[in-house]
């Protein structure tokens, strides 16, 4: 086994290494200079451009297409153009698209009664896609449905809401009477929080708390899309085969800086054809866009050979290794920070593509945030009592001293990932990895389309596996309190997104400061969640791995390239020639 493994190191090595220097070059020749750009709607413009099929490829679907439960970046950044909350982000590229402005609300309100009282009214004349009006029955039960259903953010987004908490213990029969109050002839709905929360406009931006008819069932919708207010309708889903989006005839635009008109006549999502088989078929032309990471192996062929069609874009971004904190070895610290010290970031970085388009992590806060990780525990030399300023290697020798102090060593350990080309290559280097610390350890790649879901479901005794995240809006709160919050534990539930099921009362206590004391600058803010991510990291629930950059290739037709920080590539203002 040890000349087995070595050989694979080797192996690895030399490819990284080639792969690394396909990187350097793909990054110096193929970035896309994003410049800050605003919807063009114009009679003109849309005369020209309107029309044609904008074709999506991915090797999986992303599960279910109820826009309240699902949290796959591949199904979230396509309902931007289908489903509308009260409050949405600015459609620009650049810094101002992070910019909450109102969506089906006519303004955004000023916070009253100290932060605790928001009213909304609601844009008069709109239509679901079904022909029924939007009225503010709809947006009540919409918000108690993102609890009754078990939605993945229903208590690190919308726990402040006045009897939230009873929501959160007792879903089935939620009400929020005293969170949420309607008038109907006014077109208002003000809501009661029972704590401020300075995010609250931000978080209504997010797709789970798009507005869905009232009589929307309140289960998952599963493979039945719920009727929409934006551009674009689902028509038909086949999530083995296609998903299929034609124009909604009832949409108009209200405000193109919050949803414009779409120039695509149809969107269609097809699934099951392999990332590496997808980058060719995108090359050629046969697709417009790649949903999955580009593998680390085509880069180099992107960089030389198709670099008009490919796009570099910065986006808060990380690959990480969630370690279950409640199940052996990983319920012992000396395991986890073991995991730490081995994980060689450099050799993520190479397997990503190269350090062009991604740098190491040592903490929970990619450097794209105003507030970054600035310290790291878990380099040569270093320890959570004498931090380096950054990643320099790994310490094995370290490692494998606290795997025989935890107590652990031996055990067995098994990492589940996504079947990716990615995933796959970065789990492989991960299982040796393990194994040379002194786990007996196996890795289990899953299906993309299935494996967050089961990361996250307690049921499946998952000890340690690889992810990456995107933040849902620019705060730390995204990749804190998200992935490491008491209320985003959720056993036995594949809506669970603290996969490591930590929870720590003093760090949750830090985390609700920087996020509901509105007495805080914004420099104070910053430091609660610096030392909150320090806090988490001497924990060490989560080994962070690699900060990314998004890479993406699309079809010579496809012009106007135009991508958000938040949404991405936004599909509505694409241009098909």
């Amino acid at each position: 086994m040890r000349a087995f493994r070595t050989l694979m190191h080797r192996g690895v090595h030399r490819s990284c290494s080639a792969v690394l220097l396909a990187g350097l070059t793909t990054a110096a020749s193929m970035v896309t200079a994003i410049a800050q750009t605003a919807v063009d709607q114009t009679p003109e413009t849309l005369a020209a451009h309107r029309g044609g099929t904008l074709r999506l490829v991915a090797a999986a679907s992303g599960g279910t297409l109820d826009p309240q439960i699902n949290y796959t970046s591949k199904y979230i950044n396509l309902y931007a153009v289908v489903y509308d909350g009260l409050t949405t982000f600015r459609k620009v590229t650049g810094p101002r698209g992070n910019d909450v402005v109102p969506d089906l609300a006519e303004t955004l309100p000023a916070p009253q009664d100290g932060g605790l009282t928001y009213v909304f009214t609601l844009r008069p004349n709109i239509r679901f896609s079904n022909g029924q009006p939007l009225t503010t029955a709809d947006v009540a039960a919409s918000f108690r449905r993102i609890f009754r259903v078990g939605s993945p953010t229903a208590g690190s987004f919308y726990s402040a809401i006045a009897g939230a908490d009873a929501c959160l213990r007792s879903p089935a029969t939620c009400t929020l009477k005293d969170g949420i109050t309607e008038d109907p002839a006014h077109r208002t709905v003000t809501f009661h929080l029972a704590r401020p929360d300075t995010e609250f406009l931000q978080k209504l931006a997010f797709t789970h708390a798009v507005i869905l008819p009232a009589e929307t069932p309140d289960h998952d919708l599963g493979n039945v899309a719920a009727p929409s207010t934006g551009p674009y309708r689902i028509t038909t889903y086949d999530p083995n085969k296609f998903l299929h989006l034609d124009r909604n005839p009832y949409f108009r635009v209200w405000d193109a800086q919050a949803q414009p008109e779409g120039y695509p006549d149809r969107i269609e999502y097809s699934f099951g054809i392999p990332d590496e088989a997808a980058v060719t078929a995108v090359e050629n032309g046969q697709y417009d866009w790649l949903a999955d990471t580009v593998p680390m192996d085509r880069l180099g062929e992107l960089g030389s050979r198709f670099t008009a069609q490919t796009h570099v874009a910065p986006h808060p971004a990380m690959y990480f290794i969630p370690m279950n904190v409640n199940l052996p070895p990983f319920n012992q610290l000396k395991a986890r920070q073991a995991v730490n010290y081995a994980l060689n970031r450099k050799a993520m970085v190479i397997l990503y593509g190269g350090p062009g388009i991604a740098r190491p992590l040592c903490g929970m806060l990619p450097s794209s945030f105003p507030v970054a990780s600035d310290q790291c525990f878990y380099t040569r030399g270093a320890s959570p009592a004498a931090p380096a300023a950054q990643w320099s290697a790994p310490d094995l020798e370290k490692a494998r001293a606290l795997v025989r102090e935890s107590g652990t060593a031996g055990q067995h350990v098994t990492l589940v990932t996504a079947n990716t080309s990615i995933d796959y290559a970065m789990g492989t280097w991960l299982r040796d990895m393990l194994q040379n610390i002194g786990y007996q350890a196996t890795l289990r790649p899953l299906s993309s389309s299935m494996a967050f879901n089961y990361m996250q479901n307690s049921g499946n005794h998952v000890q340690i596996a690889l992810k990456d995240w995107s933040a849902d809006y620019p705060s730390p709160s995204n990749f804190l309190d998200d992935l490491l919050g008491c209320e985003n534990f959720h056993p036995n539930s594949d809506s669970s997104i603290n996969i490591p099921g930590f929870c720590d009362k003093r760090i949750q206590a830090l985390m609700d400061r920087a996020k509901t004391d509105v007495s805080l600058t914004q420099h104070q803010t910053d430091e609660l969640w610096r030392e909150v991510d320090h806090l988490v990291m001497e924990q060490a629930p989560i080994a962070p791995a690699i900060e990314k950059d998004d890479v993406i290739i699309t079809s010579p037709r496809l012009k106007n390239f135009f991508y958000t920080q938040v949404n991405k590539l936004f599909f509505s203002q694409v241009w098909l020639q």
